[in-house]
């Protein structure tokens, strides 16, 4: 099936959709928010597939709905409603329903509807660059593409609700951070640092203590039976503060 604007190929069981109107940092209209759907219901019902990909071609992952078609400068402007429910809602119930991972690769700004999109999906990895904001408060709007369900479930209901009103930009960073992304690049050694696992901590400390045992039985060969404590342990005691008992 060929597409006017998104891309889609297949790799090694991954079906991969790149949005790809990178002059106008791929803001959604009737036809591509179409197609979105289309390639996702097209890499459900592909048996070879077994995971897809969304991204964004150019600088932007997405940057929201293309205020072009939904607010123009001569002639009527469209419903807004009809525009979510007919062209938005469609692909988010696309991308929960389908029996498939959907991992979002998020390069530069994803805005709006564009950033909804990205929570959308099951697992959302960003660039270092990449940056999330809910545009919608800018231009009297409430946020939409399920916006209003994910991100209280992502966040929690005070910071989704202030992100929301305040429509505050959100690094890659900041977004690892509160838990609204899963990984992005700059991340990446907080997520592959080593860690110390408790059978190896457990080990050493058994080796600590056979080391201890063995000075203990060399002493005993030696014939060093001194049993009384060290000359330092009685010196702390003695300056331990004495706690007397008043009546």
């Amino acid at each position: 099936m060929a597409f006017e604007h998104i891309l889609y190929e297949t790799e090694q069981g991954v079906a991969k959709i790149t949005l790809n109107r990178p002059d106008v940092l791929n803001s959604l209209n009737r036809v591509m928010a179409s197609e979105v759907r289309q390639a996702l219901s097209q890499a459900g019902a592909a048996p070879d597939v077994r995971s897809v990909l969304l991204t964004g071609a150019g600088r932007a992952f997405c940057a929201g709905q293309d205020l072009a078609e939904a607010m123009p400068k001569e002639g009527p402007a469209p419903d807004l409603g009809d525009i979510v429910a007919r062209g938005y809602n469609p692909i988010v119930r696309t991308i929960r329903q389908l029996d498939k991972p959907v991992v979002c690769a998020v390069n530069g700004v994803a805005a709006g509807a564009g950033a909804n999109l990205a929570f959308a999906c099951d697992f959302v990895l960003a660039a270092s660059d990449a940056s999330f904001i809910q545009s919608f408060s800018k231009i009297g709007l409430v946020p939409d593409t399920g916006g209003t369900f994910f991100l209280p479930r992502l966040v929690g209901m005070a910071r989704a609700t202030a992100l929301m009103m305040l429509a505050d930009k959100v690094t890659a960073q900041d977004a690892v951070a509160i838990g609204l992304i899963s990984v992005s690049p700059m991340a990446r050694h907080f997520w592959m640092k080593p860690r110390r696992s408790r059978g190896n901590s457990r080990r050493a400390r058994r080796a600590g203590s056979g080391s201890s045992s063995g000075r203990s039985t060399r002493r005993r060969q030696t014939g060093s039976t001194n049993s009384s404590p060290s000359r330092r342990s009685c010196r702390r005691r003695r300056d331990r503060p004495r706690i007397i008992a008043r009546a």
